[in-house]
């Protein structure tokens, strides 16, 4: 089963808040079946414990490994803020919400980390002007 369905691909011409951001992450997951609703605390537990920003506008809360139970099957969401979202001083564009199952989360983390190393990929995911596109440039995700 892929992880990224288009339906799971935004883009806003607006910013939002951490827990905004972190709560629309959460609800896409859910929408799309891959999680409870208890999985945007567990995200906040997470943050509080330490900050899921990773470099390179980028950002992906996840739940901690106590909340587990939570997660129903592998998935991801994206939201890109053309506003940008002030994570704990640290400007982001991209929060990619992250919900996998037993280790899959290891594997969908490196694929992720991997398109967003290249500041040319990462140009690219933020000249795309619709989520169609967006989700074009992220389908690796599901290979």
């Amino acid at each position: 089963m892929a992880v990224l369905g288009i339906g799971q691909v935004r883009i806003h011409s607006g910013g939002a808040s951490r827990d905004e951001a972190m709560r629309e992450a959460a609800d896409i997951l859910e929408s799309a079946g891959a999680v409870t609703g208890r999985y945007f605390d567990a995200m906040q537990q997470r943050e509080q414990a330490v900050s899921t920003y990773m470099g390179n506008e980028l950002a992906i809360p996840h739940g901690t490994n106590e909340t587990k139970d939570e997660i129903l099957a592998s998935g991801l969401s994206v939201v890109r803020y053309d506003g940008g979202v002030d994570w704990d001083g640290n400007p982001v564009s991209f929060v990619i919400g992250i919900a996998g199952k037993g280790d899959e989360h290891l594997d969908i983390l490196s694929q992720i980390a991997l398109l967003f190393s290249d500041e040319d990929d990462v140009a690219r995911l933020k000249a795309a002007s619709t989520p169609e596109e967006l989700y074009e440039l992220l389908a690796s995700v599901n290979a």
